[in-house]
This record gives structure tokens, C-alpha cells and sequence, in this order.
């Protein structure tokens, strides 16, 4: 009799989560009006300088801007970061800064200069170069590393490794074909932290291998606790090699809409990534970036902006308590619970909360393994748990936080 032959992995679903998420709910009609808390699009009021800004600085929609930004934006965004972080030299604005169309599409792109740039030190190895990713990760880190024609590796994180990826499990064999480690903290969506050893010591291992770290620092501003989250700059030292943090206006400011971000570090990585951006990448109009630049000036608007995600935190620390495995994050906007409860049916708990809660209550919600993927050890570990987003002002955080505790219960 012949050997039974192992049946194939189910391929995963890679497409955007929230496209997963309509088909789950197409056809339910909302038990209550609509209310999302499925995106992270900041709520909160835009800056009052906005309108002004972009009101004088619209003649600059009259000329093509420039790939590597505007001489003042760059020097905005190494100011702020001198001025952010503990930094052990200023941050040369010519050299170490380029503007972004969103640190999305940085994310995204740095991905292909990066395979491009280590692609010596690969190439004639039997296996494919390949790019870490931490597991719920956001789209944008595979998509690149996908586009740059390298394996994307997922990578677990748990709770008892601060939902960060364990440095110390990871295999030398894969390691010596990395070619980028994406790390982000302020995490989407758990909210944990890296400590600057932390940071340290993942940029030592991307040295020591000759890979490169992107570190994913767009929610760097919204921090819960008194300590401000460290940067991949501040614990670099002098030599930024291989040392990238990407930024942007969207979480910091409010202000989603702006496109307008920044990359900051290794010049030379800068370097190769200009000359890439000058014929494949969209440029950032100039009457942007003058916003960019009154925002990244100001920082009044954040520190009111952080007050208000720490009032709602405190709505949810009381109205969810312990239950749904809650832990209020070190920093950003998002809710991380465990309805492992309700899996069954041919669901994952996180599909069973979403569908739910769009019944019952209306509120529209993130499965958190449409986030994630089978990581290294074979699984998907986010599939009964559920991403929910607290972007809009106190009132109504505080009718989503009603409808959810409600539709779990």
C-alpha cells in the first residue's frame, strides 16, 4: 500500500485585512447604526495651523517637488529628532533625512534598496534572502519584502517576550540570509514597548549579519506611561549603519490625510534609496511638507492629543477590567483581546467576535489573524484575538467601549 500522502498547508490569505473583514460581515445587517473601530485613523481634531499653513504655501502645488524633500522639511524632522531623543550627535539634515509619502510606503520600498544593496553577500545561496517580520505585523512589511523578491519570515512574539520578537531563538542559518529585521514600538496592536537594550541588541545582530533594521517608530508619540519609548537613533551611537526609523504625521499629529513622513539614518542606505525614490517613488508636494514642518514645530497639539488616548485607556482600564485577557499597552491606540470564547462554527474566536459584534451591536472590529500569518513555528497565534481601534473622541470611545463589552459578554 503506498505511503498516505501528508495533505498541503492551506495557503494563507494575504490580501489587505480589511477586505477580509467586509467579506466576513457581507450580507449582516449592523444590529445598531454603524460604528467603526476596525482602522487606526486618528479621530482627533486636526491642529488649528493646518488650514493657514496650507493656504500661504499652495503655490507649491505648481511645481514637482523633490524626492529627498524640501532643504525645511529635512531640517524639521532632524531638529525634532534632536530634540526627541537622546541622540549621541545631531542628525546631519543633507545626509540622514529623507521625506516619505507616509512611512508606509518607506516601509515598503526601503525593502527593495535593501535586497538590492545586500544582494552580494546572497547571491549563489541555495535558499532565498529573507526579511523578519514580528507576528501580528502590518501589511506593508511583507508586501516589501514579498516585492524585493525575499521570503518574509514570520517571527513569534509572546507575551512572555513583551510581544516583541525573541533575539535569542532566532536561527543563525537564518539570520546569515537576512537581508532586514522590521521591529515597531510602540507595536500594532499590542502597544508593547522596546527598551533601548532591546533596540540595542537587535541592531547588533543586523550588523553583526550585515543586514539592516527598520525600525517602525509611527506611534512613538503616543505613549500611556510617563517614559517617553526609545529610538533605533538614540541607541545607534555616532554610526548610524544600518539603523533606519521611519516616522510620520499620521499618529503623531492627527493628521492621516497628510501622506507626509520621514526616514532618518544610515546615510549611506540614503543614499542608494534617493537615487531609488528619484524614479519609482511619489514625491511629497511641497504645501505638505510646510505643514509637516508647523507640525513637527509644535508640540502642544500632542501632548493634548496623548492626554486624550490616556483619558480613554483609563475609561477602558475600568470598563473592561481583566476580562478578555486586557492589559493596558505601553503606547498606542489599540485594544489587544483574547475571545478565544467564542471560536466554533468554522470560526476563530477573533472572526466569531468581529461577526458578533457587527450583529449585534453595530461595531465594526478586526479579526486579529487577518493581522498575522502562520509564523516560523506553523501557527497563527492571533487567531482568537481581536484589534480594536480608540481613535475618536472621549463620547464615542466610550460607546464603542459600551457596545463591546456588551457583544462579548
Amino acid at each position: 500500500m503506498p505511503a498516505p500522502v501528508a495533505a498541503p498547508a492551506p495557503v494563507e490569505d494575504r490580501r489587505s485585512p480589511f477586505i477580509r473583514l467586509a467579506e466576513l460581515i457581507a450580507g449582516v445587517e449592523p444590529g445598531r447604526p454603524a460604528l467603526s473601530a476596525a482602522v487606526g485613523e486618528p479621530q482627533h481634531a486636526m491642529p488649528d495651523f493646518v488650514g493657514p499653513v496650507l493656504q500661504e504655501a499652495l503655490p507649491g502645488f505648481g511645481r514637482y517637488p523633490r524626492a529627498e524633500g524640501t532643504p525645511t522639511f529635512r531640517a524639521a524632522a532632524a531638529r525634532w529628532l534632536d530634540q526627541r531623543y537622546s541622540l549621541a550627535r545631531p542628525v546631519d539634515a543633507d545626509r540622514e533625512v529623507l521625506a516619505l509619502n507616509g512611512s508606509r510606503e518607506g516601509l515598503f520600498s526601503a525593502a527593495i534598496v535593501a535586497r538590492r544593496l545586500v544582494a552580494p553577500r546572497t547571491l549563489g545561496k541555495a535558499e532565498r534572502p529573507a526579511m523578519l517580520l514580528p507576528n501580528p505585523f502590518y501589511a506593508a512589511y511583507a508586501a516589501g519584502a514579498e516585492a524585493a523578491g525575499c521570503e518574509a519570515v514570520i517571527v513569534p512574539t509572546r507575551k512572555d517576550s513583551n510581544w516583541l520578537p525573541d533575539l535569542d531563538a532566532l536561527d543563525p542559518a537564518l539570520l546569515a540570509r537576512t537581508v532586514a529585521l522590521y521591529i515597531a514600538s510602540p507595536a500594532n496592536p499590542q502597544g508593547a514597548i522596546a527598551s533601548a537594550d532591546y533596540l540595542g541588541r537587535a541592531l547588533e545582530l543586523a550588523r553583526r549579519h550585515g543586514a539592516y533594521l527598520f525600525s517602525d517608530e509611527c506611534y512613538s508619540e503616543i505613549y500611556l506611561g510617563a517614559q517617553k519609548p526609545p529610538g533605533i537613533l538614540e541607541v545607534a551611537g555616532a554610526d548610524l549603519s544600518h539603523a533606519l526609523a521611519f516616522n510620520s504625521l499620521s499618529k503623531r499629529s492627527s493628521l492621516p490625510g497628510l501622506r507626509c513622513g520621514f526616514v532618518a539614518g544610515d546615510p549611506a542606505f540614503l543614499k542608494e534609496f534617493l537615487a531609488f525614490r528619484w524614479v519609482a517613488a511619489p514625491q511629497v508636494p511641497e504645501p505638505l511638507q510646510a505643514v509637516a514642518v508647523a507640525a513637527l514645530g509644535d508640540e502642544a497639539h500632542v501632548t493634548a492629543s496623548r492626554d486624550l488616548y490616556r483619558a480613554k485607556f483609563d475609561m477602558a482600564d475600568e470598563m473592561i477590567g481583566a476580562r478578555f485577557g486586557y492589559e493596558r499597552p505601553g503606547g498606542g491606540f489599540f485594544l489587544w483581546l483574547d475571545v478565544s470564547h467564542l471560536a466554533g462554527g468554522g470560526l476563530t474566536g477573533g472572526e466569531a467576535a468581529a461577526l458578533k459584534l457587527w450583529r449585534e451591536q453595530g461595531l465594526r472590529t478586526v479579526p486579529g489573524g487577518y493581522l498575522a500569518r502562520r509564523d516560523i513555528g506553523g501557527t497563527n497565534p492571533c487567531e482568537n484575538w481581536l484589534r480594536v481601534a480608540l481613535v475618536h473622541d472621549l463620547p464615542t470611545s466610550k460607546e464603542v467601549l459600551t457596545r463591546l463589552v456588551t457583544g462579548l459578554a
